[in-house]
């Protein structure tokens, strides 16, 4: 598990644009009108061999406030919680304010390690200012450009000294995760309870008891694997509890960091939205993928029952029928151990790797089937393809002008590659490069 750095300071100090400098790239949205990130974002970065997590966090403004300030407040604090190192931004150019002093108290308290970044120090003159920032009473600051760079990479250089050491990983964390995820009150609770047969969760009626994700160990025929329970999920414009928010975050974490992601959906209420925003989710991060209709019992059957609530769920995500739905009740523990056996062959075909020759015969024969479109008066031509990696699946396709490639030809070539080869259950990547 990475250390994790949160970036914390008053409105308008350059908190965002020092979180897109550290991580090379631009996440957060970067503006001069102060409040304009209210939630925190998160990102990985790396200096000195050292990898770790940064919070980008909103303006923190203390006493009393609108919603909004008051949100913003708490997920600041939330925050510098799950911090491991703080890192206090300031202005050069406004000096010490009373905002400041209220961020500086709040930080005192925490016992944590703290770097103030004098911002805006973008020559010699504004640096020679930055000695002031002392006065808040930390020993580490460093005056630095955020916009431009000038300082920043002293500024890591000590960050990366200070950091804890990478927390070990536990055992649960050395096998397969499964995450179960779904909105609130869709049985996950219940689901994990009965795989592990003991009350390893709070089970409750009312939605929104787990508040945060929940690791056990399923030792499952030859196999040991982790099982996450998450916070449901509701719409983020439905989220206005700070802890709940929190939640959120967790559960999106726990997506981006597991190999399979069940997908129980309530089926007396039916698949909706909200579970095919969660499954792209899922497919956004290239994870495995299962669905399972809970709470089957309290469905009345017909001879196609099933067969039209699968349809149904095709019928909303169409692009992701490769993904298998199971039928399940938690209550009652039908079929749950199916579900299991779904996400063991889920992991083997993530796992999955086709060789070059193999990959080469399925071209030449499926570009015979279906001959590749011209583009600009040239017929197009794929050389050879190659699997580049697995776990998730990427394959790269070498071809003259990829960019004309049409849309559905792409598709035709991932339908076929499923045909040919499975990946049951697993998004698959494939870039097509020039040759």
């Amino acid at each position: 598990m990475l250390p994790v750095v949160a970036i914390v300071g008053r409105p308008n100090v350059g908190k965002s644009t020092l979180f897109n400098r550290l991580l090379g790239e631009r996440q957060a949205i970067v503006h001069d009108e102060s409040g304009v990130t209210r939630d925190r974002h998160y990102g990985e970065s790396f200096w000195n061999g050292r990898d770790f997590t940064v919070i980008d966090t909103g303006g923190y403004l203390s006493g009393k406030g609108d919603a909004i300030v008051t949100g913003i407040r708490n997920q600041v604090e939330l925050a510098i919680q799950e911090a491991d190192l703080i890192l206090f931004v300031v202005d050069v150019l406004q000096g010490i304010t009373t905002e400041d002093d209220a961020v500086a108290e709040l930080l005192r308290k925490q016992k944590k390690p703290v770097i103030v970044a004098v911002n805006k120090s973008d020559n010699s003159e504004k640096a020679m200012l930055a000695p002031e920032f002392y006065r808040l009473g930390f020993e580490d600051l460093f005056p630095v450009s955020a916009l431009s760079g000038t300082g920043t990479g002293e500024l890591l250089d000590r960050l990366a000294e200070v950091l804890p050491a990478q927390k070990e990983e536990t055992e649960a964390e050395k096998w397969p995760k499964l995450a179960v995820i779904g909105r609130p009150n869709v049985g996950k609770s219940s689901f994990i309870n009965a795989l592990l047969n003991d009350e390893r969760c709070i089970v409750t009626d009312i939605p929104g008891t787990t508040r945060d994700s929940v690791n056990s160990l399923l030792k499952y025929n030859d196999g040991t694997y982790t099982l996450v329970d998450t916070a449901g999920l509701r719409k983020r414009s439905r989220v206005h509890d700070n802890i709940e928010f929190y939640s959120l975050v967790r559960t999106e974490k726990s997506i981006r960091e597991c190999d399979v992601a069940i997908l129980l959906v309530d089926a007396s209420q039916g698949f909706q939205l909200q579970d095919a925003r969660l499954l792209r989710q899922a497919e956004q991060f290239n994870k495995g993928m299962i669905i399972a209709l809970n709470k089957w019992d309290l469905i009345e059957k017909e001879t196609n029952t099933a067969k039209e609530f699968m349809e149904a769920v095709y019928h909303k995500v169409a692009t992701l029928k490769y993904v298998p739905v199971v039928t399940i009740s938690a209550k009652t523990g039908q079929r749950i151990h199916r579900v299991i056996d779904e996400a063991v062959k889920v992991l083997e075909q993530r796992s999955k790797k086709i060789t070059t020759s193999e990959l080469n015969r399925f071209l030449k024969e499926i570009t015979a089937q279906r001959p590749l479109p011209y583009a600009r008066g040239h017929q197009l031509t794929i050389k050879y393809v190659t699997q580049v990696k697995s776990r998730p699946p990427v394959f790269a396709f070498f071809m003259n002008m990829p960019k004309e490639l049409p849309a559905n030809y792409r598709r035709y070539i991932e339908n076929q590659l499923r045909e040919w080869f499975g990946f049951h259950g697993v998004p698959v990547t494939m870039v097509f490069k020039e040759k």
